[in-house]
Formats: C-alpha cells, sequence, structure tokens
C-alpha cells in the first residue's frame, strides 16, 4: 500500500510540473517570449492517412471537421485577445494542420519537417525530419513566440508528450514542457 500511495504521489508531482495550473500562468510564460509553442492541428475525423493520400489535394485527406475549425478559432482567439506576440506560425504540409494553422493565425508557412511520418509511407522521412526541425529551432533567435502547427508523432518524438488534438504544448528552445493547454 505505501507503494502505491508512493507511486501516486510521484506521477502527481510529475503532472504538476508539466501543465500550467491557470491561463494567467500560461500567458505569464508566453508574453516572456521565446517560447516554443506545438500545437496538435485541430480535431480531424478518422486517424492516420488514407490510401490515396495525396500532399496537394486536401479531398484526398483528413479535414478539420466542424467542431475542429471552433477549436482553431478558439486557440487563435486565446492568442490575440492576450496580446501574445508571434514571430512565425509554420505549418505541416498536411491539409489539417494548414487549416487549424489559417483559422487560428490566418497567417503561416508550411514547413516538411512539420509533416507526419505515422503511416509506412513517410516513415523513412522521421529522422531527417526530427534532424530538420531541431537544427531549425537551434537557429530560430526570435524575441516573440514560434508558433508550430503539427502531428501527434512529431510531438511525441521531440517532447515526449501525447498531445490531444487542438492541443497547445509549450516549451523552451531545450525541449523542456512549461506548460500545455487544451482548447
Amino acid at each position: 500500500m505505501q507503494f502505491i500511495k508512493f507511486f501516486l504521489l510521484i506521477l502527481l508531482s510529475f503532472n504538476i510540473s508539466v501543465k500550467a495550473n491557470s491561463n494567467d500562468e500560461i500567458q505569464s510564460l508566453l508574453k516572456e517570449g521565446k517560447k516554443l509553442i506545438f500545437i496538435r492541428h485541430a480535431i480531424a475525423p478518422g486517424g492516420g492517412d488514407p490510401l490515396d493520400f495525396d500532399i496537394l489535394n486536401c479531398e484526398t485527406q483528413r479535414n478539420l471537421s466542424i467542431e475542429g475549425i471552433e477549436q482553431s478559432k478558439n486557440i487563435g482567439k486565446f492568442f490575440s485577445e492576450n496580446n501574445i506576440k508571434i514571430d512565425k506560425v509554420l505549418s505541416s504540409e498536411w491539409c489539417r494542420c494548414k487549416q487549424t494553422a489559417q483559422h487560428a493565425f490566418d497567417k503561416y508557412q508550411t514547413k516538411s519537417f512539420l509533416n507526419s511520418f505515422f503511416s509506412a509511407k513517410f516513415a523513412s522521412n522521421k529522422n531527417k525530419q526530427i534532424y530538420d526541425l531541431k537544427k531549425y529551432i537551434n537557429e530560430w533567435n526570435g524575441d516573440n513566440n514560434l508558433v508550430l502547427v503539427t502531428h501527434y508523432v512529431t510531438i511525441q518524438e521531440v517532447l515526449n508528450i501525447s498531445p490531444s488534438s487542438g492541443e497547445i504544448i509549450i516549451s523552451d528552445k531545450n525541449f523542456n514542457v512549461l506548460a500545455r493547454q487544451n482548447f
């Protein structure tokens, strides 16, 4: 019984250290600037990529649901209403990520290093993408925040976090997770 209590205490301690306790704490972190803001694309029904996936054709991809569009708008509203400054918004080339970035922030650039490598078709890209992503972040010297709209697998690989759809994970340039927020 003592072991179980100890284990639960450790688990709770870890959880508290990773998640901010309030919107005020998250705003304060982001207003400091120089943070990485990883966003898993908003709700897009299904899982993985369809067999006929074509990166240039959104009709062959999973796209945001109405709920996902609202979720994206809520993310953007959080940033604009709280006057959180952003240097750049970068997105995966997948339509569900571009749609999330578009509805949340309007202006964004696509970067292939943020693409998914979940399906077998793209799994061989993983190491190069993660290398390129880390290199980009290492060279980024912005005063404000950098937004990265990407996929579960990318965030999981870089931060060792399992994000929900539409969740933001805030980290420093050393990939230390500072806070998380669901929208």
